[in-house]
């Protein structure tokens, strides 16, 4: 097994320029590898060559030398190198291939290390001290090629996964908008079959659907939670914040709990798996779905309970409040510039629109759920390429498992 070997010795590091300006694509230009660029999230723009400009070819490494994200390593594209970018070239010790997952391996420590009081940049020093393992050739190019066909895996599920939420978006459209017919098909938009529509408060609607205020779906009363919730009690009551609401589901293990004797006393607030929890302040407007686990938790006084009605669909409700037409409602009533919030009595007329027919609601949610379903199987595939990816590199980059059982 070979010996780490300290990089300062074995690469040398430019910096590219600042361009004198950006032109439009012609012959006598080329591209300029900003960060977006080469993460993929943005188109090239132009610069005029010079001779000074900075040069990268396929194969070169570059590193985001100056900014908020100073440290990342990229595979360089033929272009202009950025002047917060610098390449990195090592000398012949090393596969190229090998060299670029070396650097990303390096890549939260680079980041970690960075200098500077206004923009970070990258420590010169620390990136020449940083030690690697260097094996033969031969075996950093069967490295390589094992962590790029992983990579290859990541970039294809990624693209999976942002054309199902891509495709999300126009579903939810549809559905939210057009809505089910009896035959099971979307209805034709209302330009062109107006017939199938009304007219209602919030637009053009099915003459299926209803636009009614919000408290006519519910079965219990809308409803705010524990006034003073007391300090953290460990095996007690969790109880919802409008901070628990921030992600895309609510998670028990982040929640801070009270005691039973004030829970008890919030009764009316108590939440049953299948229900929804709405925030009248702060995230105003965001609506989650309870799980199971935290049936018979409770509420703070920035989140609000609401309890379908048994001809409502839960699910169907509440990408009907997400959608932008109760949204907008919802801001209309809104009381605060600073400090936003809504409240109850203002939330219960919100009109929101839906289905009269259970069935067509069923229609709809089941539609979404699949959706949601065939996200979260290429998610957690990319979970599981993802992690996989880092085992591997935590142990071919560091010598500690051979990589010829691998091939």
């Amino acid at each position: 097994m070979s010996d780490l070997h300290q990089l300062g010795p074995l690469i040398s590091i430019q910096k590219g320029k600042p361009p004198k300006s950006f032109e439009a694509n012609t012959a006598n230009t080329q591209a300029y590898l900003s960060p977006e660029y080469l993460r993929g999230i943005a188109p090239p723009t132009f610069a005029e060559r010079f001779p000074n400009s900075l040069m990268a070819t396929c194969g070169d490494v570059v590193l985001l030398w100056d900014g908020s994200n100073a440290g990342e390593a990229f595979r360089a594209k033929p272009g202009i190198v950025a002047s917060t970018m610098a390449v990195i070239r090592p000398d012949h010790s090393f596969d190229l291939g090998y060299f670029f997952h070396a650097l990303k391996w390096v890549e939260p420590h680079l980041k970690s290390q960075t200098n500077g009081t206004g923009i970070p940049h990258v420590d010169r020093h620390v990136l020449e001290q940083v030690a690697v393992y260097l094996p033969a050739k031969l075996d950093q190019a069967k490295i390589a090629e094992v962590l790029d066909t992983l990579d290859v895996a990541i970039q294809g599920t990624e693209a999976v996964v942002a054309k199902l939420r891509a495709m999300k978006q126009g579903l939810l459209h549809d559905l939210l908008t057009r809505g089910i017919d009896a035959n099971g098909d979307l209805r034709p938009p209302h330009p062109e079959a107006p017939h199938l529509y009304h007219q209602t408060p919030l637009g053009w609607l099915p003459k299926e659907w209803d636009a009614l205020p919000l408290g006519d779906y519910t079965q219990h009363d809308i409803t705010y939670g524990i006034v003073q919730a007391g300090p953290h009690i460990v095996g007690g009551i969790p109880y919802i914040r409008t901070g628990d609401m921030s992600g895309e589901a609510l998670v028990r293990e982040n929640m801070l709990c009270t005691s039973e004797r004030i829970a008890r006393s919030y009764r009316r607030s108590e939440v049953r798996a299948g229900e929804l929890v709405i925030a009248i302040r702060a995230t105003l407007g965001k609506v989650l779905p309870v799980p199971d686990d935290l049936d018979g938790a409770n509420l703070t006084q920035g989140t609000a309970r609401i309890s379908p009605r048994a001809n409502v669909n839960p699910t169907c409700l509440m990408w009907a409040i997400r959608h932008r037409r109760g949204q907008d409602a919802i801001m209309k009533e809104v009381k605060g510039s600073t400090f936003m919030e809504i409240s109850l009595g203002s939330l219960r007329r919100v009109p929101i629109a839906l289905p009269r027919s259970r069935q067509e609601q069923d229609d709809i949610a089941a539609r979404l759920i699949g959706h949601d379903a065939a996200i979260a199987k290429e998610q957690a595939l990319l979970d599981k390429l993802r992690l996989q990816k880092s085992g591997l590199m935590e142990d071919l980059l560091t010598g500690r498992v051979s990589v010829a059982p691998l091939l």
